[in-house]
């Protein structure tokens, strides 16, 4: 039973980090990478549309990301898709290949978005921290039923405690990198 509490809780914070790694990676930096447009929906015969569903995103150079559509006619679509997806980007077509060029950003725009890295790294946080009362409240409900002895339970919050620490160390290593990453002019 302590051994399926403390998986259980092992696996919420793992999923905590990769949340937190998939909404980071969403934060724009100066450098262009493909995985910005991986959530922008386009128009594909009347069904909504991730753009590597439809197209080859590539990189061109370090600030433009290329994207080549499978089919010509979807070109025009992929480029409003991208303009109106809110991103802050200015896509232009030349021939079939829609060239996303990635503005650079204004040291005012590196703090905002090093307050909002900030902010979902509290928010990962206070997930991890969030498993780790459940699991406490789950050990306690077994030793109230006598399922399991004082010692045990102690035992078990003493490790549920440094898994807890050991994601948190995990969250924050994440966060330095990805302001570094912002703050790199």
């Amino acid at each position: 039973m302590i051994a399926d509490i403390k998986k259980t809780a092992e696996q919420k914070m793992k999923k905590s980090i990769e949340s937190l790694k998939t909404d980071l990676a969403k934060v724009r930096t100066g450098r262009a990478h493909a995985g910005i447009l991986d959530h922008v929906m386009v128009d594909y015969y009347g069904t909504p549309t991730a753009i590597p569903g439809v197209a080859s995103v590539t990189l061109i150079d370090a600030r433009t990301i290329g994207v080549t559509p499978w089919e010509k006619k979807m070109t025009h679509a992929i480029e409003k898709a991208i303009r109106d997806a809110d991103l802050g980007l200015n896509p232009s077509t030349t021939g079939e290949i829609v060239r996303v060029p990635m503005p650079s950003l204004t040291e005012e725009r590196r703090r905002d978005l090093t307050k909002i890295v900030k902010g979902e790294g509290e928010n990962a946080r206070v997930a991890v921290r969030n498993v780790r009362r459940d699991a406490n409240t789950q050990l306690k409900d077994l030793l109230k039923k006598k399922s399991i002895a004082e010692d045990e339970e102690r035992r078990a919050q003493d490790e549920i405690q440094k898994l807890t620490d050991r994601h948190i160390a995990e969250i924050d290593k994440t966060l330095q990198a990805k302001e570094a990453e912002l703050m790199a002019v």
